[in-house]
């Protein structure tokens, strides 16, 4: 108990599942503390200062069906700050840029015969009729889109695209993952079918303070620079999480952490069973090259590379997404690729990795120079991607743990959904359902998620259409 009488729960991670949690319980009655490792709040969201704004480490955006982002937002009463904007997508093929905006670049895409332009642009609208994603759950991505697309579809567009993603783990990914994506974008257009995008003015960064200052004058706490390192436990159930500060107490705590570091801390508390289930779900590592330029690249924001020599699956050109004008006319773009921490550019130092980028980069770009580069920033991330394999539901620990009092609520259990903020989101607020629900919280409060008492990920709780 609190001094003002509220139980308290310990939220661990202070990535958007975690603040979206912590907020959810101090508007149900519940003090939240969340306890993050970093210095910095955001997870995968945190941000760095480019000429005195803030700017993501990995590129994020939103689609404009993400709806529990835009709850959020309108919760916190900062709905207006959310920008849609249509963007560009493209293509590199075979030393060309392509466009594949709009229906119609479809059927101008001619590295693909007609017919399979065809094939290529119906694949997204059968991909949308899927009503039973569970249908999917025992195919591989490569099978699925074989099938629906044909061979050739198949060759120039997909494969490429998915060893640009998963790599060696390519042909073991689910035909679920596949099909959020295609469901994904293709519900994230305008009238005229061009892909429309959103954006949060001042980015993310700035959603993520508005949250822990709600938090914050909910009664709540959000500590960074605070690992926890143990959890205590009596009689099987939580009674705190233990930090280089010292003890926290918890009358019930959630992880947001990666499986394995969830693993670490419950492993003393729980059987090897649940240890190795959790445990059991691979993550891909992620590096991350954002170069700041005095010049664009191209009018592409998401340019997809199809060349089986560059060794990132895309060129992200942030700004032209949001407008230069917001970095003082810096142009930003960015540069990803998922691989395994043992990966050697995983482990480069910070300049060979801009240097081996760059070299890469002026490929495409044969106007690009050193000169044109005013600075660059190298971010890793080891548990960036769950490897989403066939029958994947069936490996997705459920939210509730061996130990009483202790949840999960981690990007691994957004399913059949990829990860994401928006799914962050629904994932915290309906965790918190849960956690309030089992202390005699207000479980009826508004804007929330999820069922109390569910003991499934908050993603896996129907069957959803595509629609």
């Amino acid at each position: 108990m609190t001094g003002d009488g509220r139980q308290q729960v310990v939220v661990v991670g202070g990535g958007f599942c975690g603040l979206a949690a912590a907020y959810e319980l101090t508007r149900r009655g519940v003090r939240a503390v969340v306890l993050e490792r970093d210095d910095e709040i955001g997870g995968l969201a945190g941000s760095f200062d480019v000429g005195g704004e803030r700017l993501e480490k990995f590129y994020h955006h939103w689609f404009t069906n993400d709806l529990h982002v835009v709850q959020l937002a309108r919760d916190l009463g900062t709905e207006d700050r959310i920008l849609a904007r249509s963007t560009r997508t493209g293509m590199y093929f075979a030393h060309r840029f392509l466009k594949l905006s709009t229906p119609a670049d479809v059927l101008r895409f001619t590295p693909l015969r007609f017919a399979d332009r065809l094939r290529l642009g119906l694949l997204a609208l059968r991909a949308r009729r899927v009503q039973d994603w569970m249908g999917l759950e025992d195919r591989t991505a490569a099978e699925w889109l074989r099938a629906l697309g044909g061979d050739e579809v198949f060759r120039v567009v997909w494969a490429p695209l998915l060893r640009g993603k998963f790599g060696a783990v390519a042909d073991e990914i689910s035909a679920v993952w596949m099909w959020n994506k295609l469901k994904l974008r293709g519900g994230s257009r305008g009238a005229r079918g061009q892909e429309q995008l959103a954006y949060y003015r001042g980015g993310f960064a700035a959603l993520a303070d508005a949250v822990a200052q709600a938090i914050r004058a909910g009664g709540g706490e959000v500590r960074t620079g605070t690992p926890v390192t143990g959890l205590e436990v009596h009689a099987g159930r939580i009674t705190g999480a233990i930090t280089p500060q010292g003890s926290v107490d918890a009358a019930a705590l959630v992880l947001t952490t990666p499986l394995p570091l969830a693993a670490d801390l419950l492993a003393p508390h729980v059987g090897p069973g649940e240890v190795e289930r959790l445990r059991r779900i691979r993550y891909l590592a992620n590096v991350c090259i954002v170069l700041e330029l005095d010049r664009s690249l191209s009018q592409t924001y998401w340019l997809n590379v199809n060349d089986p020599g560059f060794p990132f699956v895309g060129v992200i050109e942030h700004t032209n997404f949001e407008p230069a004008s917001s970095y003082h006319g810096r142009h930003i773009v960015y540069l990803s690729k998922y691989l395994p921490e043992t990966d050697e550019l995983y482990r480069m130092e910070d300049g060979q990795v801009v240097d081996f980028t760059l070299g890469h980069l002026q490929r495409m770009f044969p106007r690009l120079s050193r000169a044109n580069v005013l600075a660059a920033h190298v971010w890793r991330a080891r548990w960036s991607q769950p490897i989403v394999e066939r029958g994947y539901s069936r490996l997705v620990p459920p939210t509730r743990t061996g130990v009483e009092g202790v949840h999960l609520a981690t990007m691994a259990q957004i399913y059949p959904e990829d990860r994401g903020t928006n799914y962050a989101i629904r994932q915290g607020r309906a965790i918190a359902a849960d956690v309030a629900g089992g202390l005699g919280g207000h479980a009826g409060e508004r804007g929330t998620a999820g069922r109390p008492g569910d003991t499934r990920p908050p993603g896996c709780q129907s069957v959803q259409p595509a629609g």
